[in-house]
C-alpha cells in the first residue's frame, strides 16, 4: 500500500542520517555535514532512495505527478516538523534575559547582514545587465540567513550558551522580519510594478508586535503560571503544554508573514524559564533526536547536484556564493566590533548560511516570474553552498575558546522541584 511506501522512505531517511551522523562525527566534523551530503546522495537527483513515488503511491492516486505531489508535500511537512523542533529546543536553551542583554548588538549585527548583502547581489546583477527586479530578487535572496544550520552546529559542539550564540539568534529573529519587509517589497513590485506601502507596513508591524508579546508577556505568563501545570491529569502535561504552544506559535508566525520557526524559538524562549522546573529539555531530547536529522537529510535531497555541472551558470553561482559568505560575514562581523576577531569572525560566519530561506525566496522569484532559470539556479547553488560551507567553519573557529557551563536541569529527587510540583514555589 501506499502507507508503507511511505513509512519506508522515513526508514530509509532516519536510518541514512544517524549511519552519516555517526561517521561524521567519527571524523571530527559536525553530523550535520553528513546529514546534508547524505540527502544529496539519497535524494532524487541521485540515488533515487526518497522523493520519488513507487508503484503502490502511483497506484493509489492514479497519477504519478499526483503521487509526487502528495509525497513531495509529507517530507516538507517532516522537515518543517523538524525545523521546528530544532528551534524550540534551542529556545529551551536561551533565556529572555541573556537576549536582552545583547539586545542592542543582535539589533547591529541584523541589520548591517541584512543591508550589506542587498546592496552587494543588487549591485552586482545590475553591473551585470540584469533588469532592476532580477538584481532586487537576487538581492533579497543574499539576505536570508537559515539559523537552523548554525543552531544545529552550536548545540553540536556545546556553545548554545554562548555570547556568540545568544547574538546570532537574537539578530536572526530581527534578520528574519527584516527579510520579510524585503520580500513583501520586492514581490510587490513583481506584481503591480510599484510598491504598496500600506499592506508592507502593516505586516511589519504584525512581525514585530508578534515577536515582542510573545517574548516579554508570554515569558511572564509562563512564568507566572508554570507551577500549576503538574496539577493537571495529562501525562507529562508540562511537556505537553509546551509542545502545544510551540505548534500553535509557529502556525501564528507563518500566518503572519514570519518563518514558523520563529514562533517555535519564542515559544521555547517562553518556557526556558520552566526549565528547571520541568526538564523540558530532557522531555524534548528524542523528539529532536527522531525529527531534526530527519530535516537536514530531507532538504540535501531537495538538491538538484546537477546544477554544478553547467558551466555556463556555476562561474555566476560562485561568484555570488562568495559575496553572499563575505557580505554577511563583514557586515555581520562589525556589527559584532569589540568583541575580538575570533568573536566577529564566528558571528559572521554563524549568519552565513541560506539553505532553506534563501531556496524559499528563489521559489518565490521563480513563480512571480521574476527570476528566470538561469538565475533561479544560481540563487539555488549559492544557497546549497552556504549552507554546506559554514558546519566545518564554526569549528575551527571555536577551537581552542571556552566552552560556556551548560544549564543543569533540577534533578527529580531535587526539593526545589518537588516545592514546585506541589504548588509550592521555592525560595529564589
Amino acid at each position: 500500500m501506499g502507507i508503507g511506501e511511505v513509512i519506508g522512505q522515513l526508514f530509509i531517511i532516519f536510518a541514512v542520517a544517524k549511519l552519516a551522523g555517526e561517521v561524521f562525527q567519527r571524523l571530527g566534523q559536525p553530523p550535520v555535514i553528513g546529514e546534508l551530503l547524505a540527502g544529496i546522495l539519497i535524494g532524487p537527483h541521485a540515488l533515487g532512495w526518497i522523493g520519488g513515488p513507487g508503484g503502490a503511491l502511483v497506484g493509489l492516486f492514479h497519477d504519478p505527478a499526483l503521487a509526487q505531489e502528495a509525497l513531495g508535500l509529507v517530507l516538507h511537512v517532516l522537515a518543517e516538523l523538524g525545523a521546528i523542533f530544532l528551534l524550540f529546543f534551542v529556545g529551551l536553551e536561551t533565556r529572555l534575559s541573556d537576549l536582552l542583554r545583547v539586545g542592542a548588538r543582535a539589533a547591529t549585527v541584523a541589520v548591517a547582514g541584512v543591508v550589506l548583502p542587498f546592496l552587494a547581489g543588487a549591485a552586482l546583477m545590475l553591473a551585470l545587465g540584469h533588469p532592476t527586479l532580477e538584481a532586487a530578487f537576487v538581492g533579497t535572496a543574499l539576505v536570508a540567513t537559515s539559523v537552523g544550520i548554525t543552531a544545529r552546529v552550536l548545540g553540536d559542539l556545546g556553545y548554545l550558551n554562548s555570547l556568540e550564540a545568544r547574538i546570532i539568534l537574537g539578530a536572526a529573529v530581527v534578520d528574519d522580519i527584516l527579510g520579510m519587509i524585503a520580500l513583501a517589497i520586492v514581490t510587490g513590485i513583481g506584481a503591480a510594478g510599484q510598491v504598496a506601502l500600506l499592506p508592507v507596513a502593516t505586516t511589519a508591524a504584525l512581525a514585530l508586535a508578534f515577536t515582542a508579546f510573545v517574548a516579554f508577556a508570554g515569558t511572564r505568563v509562563v512564568r507566572r503560571f508554570s507551577c500549576h501545570l503538574a496539577r493537571l491529569h495529562i501525562r507529562n502535561a508540562p511537556f505537553v503544554v509546551a509542545v502545544t504552544v510551540c505548534l500553535g506559535l509557529a502556525v501564528l508566525a507563518d500566518v503572519i508573514g514570519l518563518a514558523a520557526i520563529i514562533g517555535a524559538f519564542l515559544a521555547g524562549l517562553a518556557f526556558a524559564e520552566t526549565r528547571e522546573q520541568y526538564a523540558l529539555e530532557h522531555q524534548t531530547l528524542p523528539v529532536y533526536e527522531l525529527l531534526v536529522p530527519m530535516f537536514f537529510v530531507i532538504t540535501g535531497a531537495s538538491v538538484d547536484w546537477r546544477l554544478f555541472l553547467d558551466g555556463s551558470l556555476l562561474g555566476l553561482a560562485l561568484v555570488v556564493t562568495a559575496l553572499a559568505i563575505a557580505t554577511k560575514a563583514v557586515g555581520c562581523g562589525l556589527g559584532a566590533w569589540g568583541l575580538g576577531l575570533r568573536s566577529m569572525a564566528i558571528v559572521g560566519v554563524g549568519m552565513a548560511p541560506r539553505g532553506e530561506v534563501g531556496l524559499i525566496v528563489a521559489s518565490i522569484g521563480q513563480g512571480t516570474g521574476a527570476l528566470p532559470p538561469q538565475l533561479f539556479s544560481v540563487v539555488v547553488v549559492m544557497s546549497v553552498l552556504t549552507t554546506l560551507v559554514v558546519p566545518p567553519l564554526l569549528p575551527l573557529l571555536f577551537r581552542g575558546h571556552a566552552a560556556p557551563a551548560p544549564s543543569t536541569p533540577l534533578s527529580a529527587d531535587d526539593p526545589a522541584l518537588a516545592a514546585v510540583q506541589d504548588g509550592r514555589l521555592p525560595d529564589l
